[in-house]
């Protein structure tokens, strides 16, 4: 039998299969023997075969198998450094919710995010929230930082879900897609996904209270249908983003503007730090690769030397 996971509590997974009936399993335990170090192995949108336990063979069974996956987004795991995350996986578009105050994402935030995001091919659009709440001078940063990603080809929109601004254009981008929606807490996740369909968010709102006892903070994991076809991943809030799994040589390669600029340095090992001829020296000298990016790709290979995420 073969489905979908649809929801990770932590200790089970429920799995839609094709025909809709719903499972509630367990995964068998080699899985943790095949060096998948990970806190989740199994993740929300990887396809499952399964088999039904005697105990109950029409609700209970068990993930003998995760078919291949054709993208994911991991992160660090919050508590144990040595083990990943994944957040979801098989996901057609990530929505990156960020807020330039209330409170204020960091650009080091979004662009390791990206990073990520480009290791495991997973297409991503910056939504710019509460944009309703902004004055002058914060709606003027949200613009710079429009014109930053969009340069190195990120699209992004804004939205507000007490204006409904850029709510239309946030339904045309999920629509027949698996979306996955991210962002640190706070930044108006559920309100976004309220004002898109206020059904799922009143299911979502439920669970998390019954989950974290009033608190509306999401703490797994779970596919929700918008729509027939269009699905959304709701995550977790996420305090930071300690990348994972990533060489200290391939770094550049997920920072678009990097990568590109690096066809032209004078020697092809090079770190983009100190050697002689560099072409992303000189693009950041110029103004020609943003700062902030620069910093968030040395912010990176710091980590990585000082091993502390280091798998």
């Amino acid at each position: 039998m073969q489905g979908t996971v649809i929801k990770n509590t932590g200790s089970w997974y429920v799995v839609r299969l094709d025909d809709g009936q719903l499972f509630q399993c367990k995964v068998k335990g080699n899985f943790r023997l095949k060096g998948i170090r990970s806190t989740n192995p199994v993740a929300v949108g990887d396809n499952v075969r399964i088999v039904p336990t005697e105990a109950n063979a029409g609700q209970v069974g068990m993930i003998t198998e995760i078919l291949d996956r054709r993208n994911y987004i991991i992160r660090r795991a919050s508590n144990l450094s040595k083990q990943s995350h994944i957040l979801a996986a098989n996901v057609d578009i990530c929505l990156l919710v960020v807020t330039v105050n209330y409170p204020a994402t960091s650009t080091t935030f979004i662009d390791r995010f990206l990073a990520s995001a480009e290791a495991y091919r997973v297409p991503v659009v910056l939504v710019f929230n509460k944009v309703d709440l902004y004055n002058e001078a914060e709606l003027a940063l949200v613009s710079e930082l429009e014109a930053l990603y969009a340069k190195i080809g990120y699209r992004s929109i804004r939205t507000s879900a007490t204006t409904g601004e850029g709510i239309d254009e946030l339904k045309e981008i999920i629509t027949g897609q698996i979306s996955l929606l991210a962002g640190n807490s706070g930044v108006g996740k559920s309100s976004l996904v309220n004002a898109v369909s206020p059904e799922t968010a009143a299911r979502i709102g439920e669970i998390s209270r019954i989950h974290n006892k009033g608190m509306h903070t999401t703490t797994y994991s779970e596919m929700f249908e918008l729509m027939p076809g269009s699905y959304l991943v709701d995550t977790p809030g996420v305090k930071g983003f300690g990348t994972y799994d990533m060489e200290i040589e391939e770094i550049a390669d997920y920072f678009l503007e990097i990568f590109e600029c690096s066809k032209g340095c004078r020697f092809g090992n090079c770190t983009h730090i100190h050697e002689p001829g560099c072409a992303v020296l000189a693009a950041v000298e110029s103004g020609d690769i943003a700062l902030s990016r620069y910093s968030s790709y040395l912010s990176m290979i710091e980590e990585k030397k000082e091993g502390k995420y280091r798998a």
